[in-house]
């Protein structure tokens, strides 16, 4: 087992399924403390009860910023510090072409792909400041290198991060806080049934699984404070 997350801890948010349980689970293997943060309650227990004495659940709606700022005051009351925290949350829609697409899906999208991940690092600044050491984790989408399918709202969405994530670390360095993008490819989680025309299960057998997501998370987290990675692409191999 890695002890390269040694006594670090991090907050995983949109860890109840997908490439987040995975990331939470593979940092927590490596030595770090995990909090776990997403809305489902059982789920989150359920996976903090797998995990053991380093994890914590906090479920969390990362669309209010009461509750983001109660998830990081709750961190710190029980580990006393943040070092990482990764934004994995994210969801789209069927109805996702400009011809159905409501005003209220829209908000919905911006609100859970691009403005939870603004809370989460408002409320997590301060403390990495005080620590003069942080990293911030984004998941976003290959879909910002390549626009396709995937719906107005959800690009719109995932390319705002990419703002957030840059002008961040611009604003932070001299605080010693990073910031990472990953864009991953199609990943075999549960949100690609949320298509409108189901993933043909050929393709879906050469997606990424979660775990190669996971890893990326983990590679970026275990590198020095001296190491920046800006970007990183992951795509499946079979379907580049």
């Amino acid at each position: 087992m890695s002890s390269a997350l040694q006594d670090r801890v991090a907050i995983v948010v949109g860890s109840s399924s997908g490439m987040g349980k995975a990331t939470a689970i593979t940092f927590a293997q490596a030595g770090a403390k995990v909090v776990l943060a997403a809305r489902r309650v059982d789920t989150l227990n359920a996976l903090a009860e797998e995990i053991g004495e380093n994890a914590l659940s906090c479920p969390t709606d990362v669309q209010e910023a009461a509750a983001v700022d109660r998830l990081i005051a709750t961190t710190l009351a029980h580990f006393g510090r943040i070092d990482i925290l990764v934004y994995v949350t994210g969801t789209n829609i069927p109805d996702r072409s400009l011809g159905v697409l409501s005003n209220e899906t829209w908000e919905m999208m911006i609100r859970t792909n691009l403005t939870g991940a603004f809370y989460c690092t408002k409320a997590v600044l301060p403390t990495m400041r005080q620590q003069k050491d942080g990293l911030i984790i984004y998941v976003s989408s290959a879909a910002v290198q390549s626009p396709d399918t995937s719906g107005v709202s959800y690009q719109a969405s995932k390319h705002g991060m990419v703002g957030l994530a840059h002008g961040t670390f611009k604003e932070e360095k001299d605080n010693g806080i990073r910031t990472s993008m990953l864009f991953p490819g199609l990943t075999d989680t549960p949100i690609i049934l949320k298509r409108p025309v189901p993933t043909p299960p050929e393709v879906v057998a050469q997606a990424l699984q979660p775990q190669d997501v996971a890893d990326a998370c983990l590679f970026v987290a275990s590198l020095p404070a001296r190491a920046y990675v800006p970007e990183l692409v992951l795509m499946p191999a079979g379907l580049a």
